[in-house]
């Protein structure tokens, strides 16, 4: 009965994203990267209670690695709302960076009887001992953002995130068009700088589809004066990370940048500012949630972001429900769920990004 139940509540919510969707999809015309189907929020703040009985059929844990950060609170808000849609109860948590929070999360959602949980890891080493925990008690997982996966990079679980190395790469083009169109290639004093995240797997690719793209179009740009900052994905660990490589090389009074994350290329952007060599910078970001704060506070001329990859979070929040449901029905869903993202600008970012420029 619970089968029959739960099919029909994910018709009715497949439904509704695929008519948000097409109520809300832009086309880029930015930086040669390929449409993304937008679909918006509940709006309101995310559950963080750990659990309690649910007022309906359905219980779905959202556990999310650093859920204070813009990008998990709206991916939760989608959540949210998609398994309200199907009549169910959304538990929130934020795991705060810490594998024994998200561990012990797992054991509530246990212990409350849940149908199925959501999950973006901050430690991936902790992939099997995840899908272990949720494969004995009988609970469908899927994971959002960051794959649980081996130690070969092999998927363990459904995921749904972003198409890393093709958002990249777009990032990358935008910034050597940049570089091309403003005279910045063979000039001594110009260096470019690649906020990088090397122990998480799916920042990773983005980083590669940048340099890629970046070194194919500009051939003749010196790789000496490309330069790599690490940080955990926070926008204080990434303005550390920054600060260090820009006041290291003082030869660089240009900087371009990319980064791995929004919260990376806001810290950069700080550091710059704060060296004052903001005003001759490109920096671009990737998420553009925390660009169109910049951009709607100070304008077009008024920061050195110039340009973002805007991919929403609410694609990925429904469908890592969606996936969820199919799982939870006794379906086989596909592997890997994949958004793609947009190129926005201080010109464009209104008319592309719709409500989530506000």
């Amino acid at each position: 009965m619970k089968k029959r139940l739960v099919a029909i509540l994910l018709t009715a919510v497949m439904c509704g994203s695929m008519l948000a969707a097409c109520g809300n999809s832009s086309d880029s015309g930015n930086g040669g990267s390929s449409d993304t189907s937008t679909t918006s929020g509940s709006g309101d703040t995310a559950d963080s209670s750990g659990g309690g009985e649910a007022d309906g059929d359905l219980v779905i844990y959202g556990i999310y690695k650093s859920g204070d950060q813009t990008w998990f609170l709206d991916e939760g808000d989608a959540a949210k709302a998609a398994v309200e849609a199907a009549g169910g109860t959304f538990n929130y948590i934020d795991a705060q960076m810490k594998g024994d929070q998200e561990m012990n999360a797992i054991d509530n959602a246990i212990a409350n009887n849940a149908d199925g949980i959501v999950i973006c890891t901050s430690d991936q080493t902790m992939s099997q001992a995840i899908v272990d925990k949720c494969e004995e008690a009988g609970i469908p997982v899927v994971a959002a953002d960051d794959a649980l996966q081996d130690a070969e990079g092999n998927k363990l679980a459904p995921w749904v995130g972003i198409d890393a190395y093709n958002i990249g790469a777009a990032c990358g083009e935008w910034i050597a068009n940049y570089a091309m169109d403003n005279d910045l290639v063979g000039k001594d004093n110009v260096g470019l700088l690649m906020m990088t995240m090397d122990t998480v797997s799916s920042c990773v690719p983005r980083t590669e589809g940048e340099f890629d793209k970046f070194t194919e179009m500009v051939p003749d740009f010196d790789e000496n004066k490309i330069f790599r900052a690490d940080y955990d994905g926070t926008t204080d660990k990434g303005n550390t990370a920054a600060t260090a490589v820009i006041t290291g090389h003082p030869e660089i009074t240009q900087w371009l940048v990319v980064a791995a994350n929004e919260e990376g290329a806001i810290g950069a952007v700080r550091s710059l500012e704060s060296a004052g060599l903001d005003k001759d910078a490109c920096v671009v970001g990737l998420g553009a949630y925390m660009a169109k704060d910049e951009w709607n506070d100070k304008g077009a001329d008024g920061v050195c972001m110039k340009a973002s990859a805007y991919f929403p979070a609410t694609a990925v929040g429904e469908g890592s429900i969606e996936v969820l449901l199919q799982m939870i029905n006794g379906e086989e869903p596909e592997m890997e769920t994949a958004v793609a993202a947009t190129m926005v600008t201080p010109e464009n970012y209104k008319e592309v990004m719709g409500k989530d420029a506000e």
